[in-house]
């Protein structure tokens, strides 16, 4: 077999188990793409002696006939993800040099079923970002091009490493992490797979946060089957984490059938974006249309507290930031300012965060401090934690009136350029996520599948948001929409 590398986990799990090839052969295959990837920018932190050593274990371990589905199987971790003994910087300059001492749960439970870590991927800064142009590695770049055009496009953020890695079969999976679409705008700017599983289902420790009360892992794949392999490994109650569900996870592969027959999707109403473009408007379209062929009824719905979404969300998400980023002073981890004769601790905290984090990091901590203040409490974060409340609501008397799932477009655009939005209002920036931040600010599950190209030969992708802890029904949904769609494009190699 050649090109072992663009498998996916599915086929290459049962490859595996076939003996027609190993888990080192895999591993090697991958090692040698991310070595002729540099362009990407895409692996930050390569460990290939902790791949081809786990890759020896896990092939015999198949062999012993002890192999849970992602045994042997090689994938990327986002640098958000702990890793023992590996650097670990959340792309941000003030965690310089950082390598735990411990494992993230939901890292150690894939290295635990087996599967064999290729390395760190780029991302955001603290995963604070829409494009992947806040890390301090540098932008990782997407391995699409815009017709015969040469410039970079971006991959999406935070986890736009993970996107790019995944899209140009670096590694066969990759783990990502989704505070207000950081999974799934990617996913669709890349023409793969991404879900956010339901706020709790996933551990969020050994994680670095960003919004405590919005930050969820979940897999990147290259199709909805192998989402499910991934997303099973990666779920499960963990007593460290006081915000883990104690429910048992599902065989989430065992419930792909296809078969959506009778089931309700809805189409919420506000989601028809003033100045969407109409690729996008007949995408979705298009989707509703292949949903309803595979048997499903679709009905007009109404979210009415949307429009609210993104404001609440750059509240919510900057307040809970600067919390969280309080830790980072250069006192016991991380980089430290160098410092002048007489300086004291003030000093150190100053210089350390003001040369440690980046323009956007150092906007969202300025914002949060400032929402929390005592004077604009109740003004901003209190009525933003009210409408959030509104939000859930809305979600939960749809799902009340028998919706089983909600379509929307995943993204207000194809990806662009690297650098295009530079000189942008902020703002504008921040409008990436219009359909993915209320399904973090409801703690619901969200899918992303690739459903199209634009005119300019550009992935673009549809979101499935599902009922809480029914990421197995939201994922056969999914599955019956990606076969409806046969999306199998893929990037012509430049890089």
């Amino acid at each position: 077999m050649s090109d072992l590398n663009k498998l996916g986990l599915a086929e290459a799990r049962d490859a595996l188990r076939k003996g027609d090839v190993t888990s080192v052969e895999l591993t090697e295959s991958c090692l040698t793409a991310i070595d002729a990837a540099d362009a990407l920018n895409a692996f930050v932190h390569k460990t290939p002696e902790i791949a081809l050593e786990r890759a020896k274990a896990a092939d015999e371990r198949i062999k012993g006939g002890d192999a849970p589905s992602m045994c042997g199987l090689p994938i990327g971790i986002k640098d958000l993800f702990c890793t023992k003994g590996v650097p670990s910087q959340a792309a941000s300059k003030i965690l310089e040099g950082f390598k735990p001492e411990y494992e993230s749960t939901v890292s150690q439970q894939l290295a635990d079923a087996g599967a064999v870590m290729l390395g760190k991927l780029n991302m955001d800064e603290f995963a604070m970002g829409s494009s992947n142009e806040t890390s301090v590695y540098g932008n990782a770049v997407s391995p699409w091009r815009r017709g015969n055009d040469d410039a970079q496009l971006t991959p999406g953020g935070s986890s736009g490493g993970s996107a790019s890695a995944v899209a140009a079969d670096l590694c066969l999976a990759a783990t990502g992490t989704d505070t207000g679409g950081s999974i799934r705008q990617p996913a669709a700017f890349t023409g793969i797979t991404g879900i956010k599983p339901t706020y709790g289902r996933c551990s969020r420790w050994g994680i670095v946060a960003f919004a405590s009360s919005l930050d969820q892992a979940g897999p990147m794949t290259k199709n909805v089957r192998d989402a499910a392999i991934m997303l099973e490994a990666m779920c499960g109650h963990d007593p460290k984490d006081s915000t883990s569900a104690e429910l048992a996870v599902p065989n989430f592969e065992a419930m792909l059938t296809g078969d959506i027959n009778g089931k309700k999707i809805g189409i919420p109403k506000e989601y028809r974006m003033d100045g969407m473009p109409a690729e996008i408007e007949k995408l979705w379209a298009d989707g509703a249309e292949m949903l309803k062929d595979a048997g499903a009824e679709i009905v007009d719905i109404s979210l009415p507290h949307t429009k609210y979404a993104l404001p609440a969300y750059y509240v919510i998400a900057p307040a809970e930031a600067s919390s969280n980023l309080a830790r980072y002073d250069g006192v016991r981890y991380g980089r430290r300012a160098q410092l002048a004769q007489g300086d004291g601790i003030t000093e150190m905290y100053e210089k350390t965060r003001a040369e440690g984090f980046g323009h956007e990091v150092q906007r969202r901590v300025m914002i949060g401090t400032y929402v929390l203040s005592a004077g604009f409490y109740d003004a901003y974060y209190n009525r933003a934690r009210k409408v959030r409340t509104l939000i859930k609501k809305d979600f939960e008397d749809v799902f009340a009136a028998g919706v089983d799932a909600i379509l929307t477009p995943a993204t207000p655009s194809a990806s662009f350029g690297l650098g295009e939005m530079t000189e942008a209002d902020p703002v504008q920036m921040y409008l990436n996520d219009v359909f993915t931040v209320t399904v973090n600010l409801a703690g619901l599950p969200g899918v992303s599948v690739p459903a199209g190209l634009d005119k300019q030969g550009l992935p673009l992708g549809l979101q499935l948001i599902g009922r809480p802890w029914e990421e197995g029904d939201l994922l056969n949904t999914a599955y019956a929409l990606e076969n409806a769609a046969g999306f199998v494009a893929k990037p012509a190699k430049w890089w």
